[in-house]
């Protein structure tokens, strides 16, 4: 995406900027549950953590890769940008999506290494129901339409915090408390913790967040129109390069 540095470069800061992302998320949620028994405090620890952390992020390493950490921005990037050269490849979408996948699950098995816990054991958090796919819908969808709508109105440089913040929100507004994102939906089956995801949940929920980034996209042409074939549609500079990128987690 970032036309002036190399793929691997910005292949390794998605990996890493991934894993560092999902340790935010296991690692607060490890620490809230030795420090709470109330489920909403846990949740409020969690969510605040992620939010401060991923803002972070994307401030610093927004700049080289466009701070997507999740495939649904990437693929959400090279939608819009498909046909004025503006957002990325095929190529670098499958090196985005590895980085992220393999970043995710690393992440994981730090936080449970930090925690003292098993490098790998299955969640057994059974997230299966019909509501929390529907909230993985809106959670995502949202989050593509904040994105990429602030990318039509100029606006990218609230990126950073706009999009945390929302993260933040969609963790109470949502049933699912706010996946929606591949990657990151995959790396949390691998800890059996507060913030993990058991096994056969994860192809459903991964359904529902490609849905919700049809459904994402459909509004940013709804409410903002199709680009101008010259506009740069690759989203938040909160992901950038030459064509600064989205921002997502």
């Amino acid at each position: 995406m970032t036309a002036t540095v190399p793929l691997g470069r910005r292949a390794a800061v998605e990996f890493v900027g991934t894993g560092a992302l999902v340790t935010v998320v296991v690692g607060s949620g490890i620490q809230a549950v030795e420090l709470s028994q109330d489920v909403g405090v846990r949740l409020l620890a969690n969510s605040l953590a992620t939010v401060f952390g991923l803002g972070v992020l994307i401030l610093l390493l927004g700049p080289v890769s466009g701070a997507h950490f999740n495939p649904t921005v990437t693929l959400a990037a090279w939608w819009t940008g498909r046909r004025g050269g503006a957002g990325p490849g095929l190529r670098e979408v499958a090196a985005y999506a590895v980085a992220q996948t393999t970043g995710a699950v690393g992440g994981a098995v730090l936080a449970d290494a930090m925690f003292g816990g098993p490098l790998v054991r299955w969640s057994t958090h059974d997230r299966w129901a019909p509501q929390l796919w529907l909230g993985e819908v809106v959670a995502t969808a949202g989050r593509i339409l904040l994105i990429f709508g602030l990318a039509r109105v100029g606006r990218e440089r609230f990126a950073p915090v706009a999009v945390a913040a929302f993260i933040g929100a969609a963790y109470w507004f949502t049933s699912s408390t706010n996946f929606a994102n591949p990657a990151v939906t995959i790396g949390r089956a691998f800890t059996d913790t507060f913030a993990g995801i058991a096994p056969a949940p994860v192809l459903p929920f991964i359904a529902a967040q490609l849905v919700g980034l049809t459904a994402g996209l459909g509004l940013v042409t709804v409410l903002f129109g199709r680009p101008a074939p010259a506009v740069s549609e690759e989203v938040v500079v909160p992901h950038g390069d030459q064509h600064p990128a989205p921002a997502g987690r």
